[in-house]
């Protein structure tokens, strides 16, 4: 049985996740977007905003909304882009 490695990628910030994580893209080593999610909590756990921005986000993975799919089922591939996407006002 094949076992799945980590893969590498980056998380791009956009809006108030961006001003909230003090960059707009960091690298992840994960396998899944839940993985690579959790990296960025930790990474940014001395942000208290951080977390609660990211918890009302919206993502993508190479351009596809994830929408309601548990974040464990979200396999990232070497060198996938997840976009993190806080609510806009507008429209």
């Amino acid at each position: 049985m094949e076992t799945k490695t980590a893969s590498t990628g980056t998380i791009r910030y956009w809006a108030a996740a961006k001003g909230a994580a003090g960059t707009a893209e960091e690298s992840y080593r994960a396998g899944t977007l839940a993985q690579a999610l959790e990296q960025a909590r930790s990474r940014h756990a001395d942000e208290p905003r951080f977390a609660q921005v990211l918890g009302v986000c919206s993502f993508l993975v190479d351009g596809d909304p994830v929408g309601v799919r548990d974040h464990a089922s979200v396999t990232l591939r070497d060198g996938a882009t997840v976009e993190v996407l806080p609510p806009f006002a507008g429209g």
